[in-house]
């Protein structure tokens, strides 16, 4: 998978998908990213016109990011292992709540080459989503090529996002 010379098409797609259904609802998108690296923020501020919807975003890579940028407002839970569902939807839970946003959305995986320190294996994540509905999903991807796997990550996080954009 090469990135050079610019994004992969499939994420400014679902991108362009979930900016063109946030701006049209009149609500607004935060993100707490772990693992595919401020992809998904990427992917959402590749539209024009993102002022309209973006609030702002974080990459939770460690538990100090977490701390240091994703605290004020939200409380923070018991000790959550990482690259699991309820890290992801406490991510998507603090990112929304932290910068007063209709939506969050949170991933935290593992990319590769090797797996994550909890014996996740390469490709492995989940994405959650915070809103008006909430939602998750375990992301499999079956690859240890670690640029695949972050924006494999980011569509996967973006296609839920999309699909809780439209119910």
């Amino acid at each position: 998978m090469s990135v050079a010379g610019g994004l992969p098409p499939a994420l400014l797609e679902v991108g362009a998908r979930c900016g063109a259904l946030l701006k049209e609802r009149g609500e607004t998108i935060a993100t707490g990213e772990g693992s595919c690296g401020g992809l998904m923020s990427t992917a959402l501020l590749a539209v024009p016109g993102a002022s309209a919807y973006f609030l702002g975003g974080s990459v939770i890579y460690t538990r100090a990011a977490l701390d240091g940028m994703l605290t004020g407002q939200v409380v923070r839970p018991k000790p959550l292992r990482g690259a699991t569902e309820p890290w992801a939807m406490h991510l998507a839970r603090a990112a929304r709540s932290h910068m007063d946003a209709t939506w969050g959305i949170g991933e935290g995986g593992a990319t590769g080459p090797s797996g994550n320190p909890y014996g996740d294996p390469s490709g492995h994540a989940w994405v959650a989503v915070s809103g008006p509905t909430e939602a998750a999903h375990n992301l499999l991807t079956g690859s240890d090529d670690r640029a695949a796997n972050m924006v494999a990550f980011a569509i996967g996080g973006l296609e839920l996002l999309h699909q809780q954009l439209q119910q």
